[in-house]
């Protein structure tokens, strides 16, 4: 029984992980890493929109 390949796959779960990182840092009380986490949120965003349409 062979594993299934994933590396299809790569393109969506980098920017996925982006987003959820940016929205850790979003949620934590901290004017800096909401800053930070809007920035990863917006950059995950369009990485992921850039991704879908290729």
């Amino acid at each position: 029984m062979a594993l299934p390949s994933y590396s299809e796959y790569w393109n969506e779960i980098e920017p996925g992980l982006l987003i959820l990182v940016g929205f850790v840092l979003f949620v934590f009380p901290e004017p800096a890493t909401s800053a930070l986490g809007a920035g990863l949120l917006l950059f995950g965003a369009s990485w992921w929109f850039y991704e879908w349409e290729r």
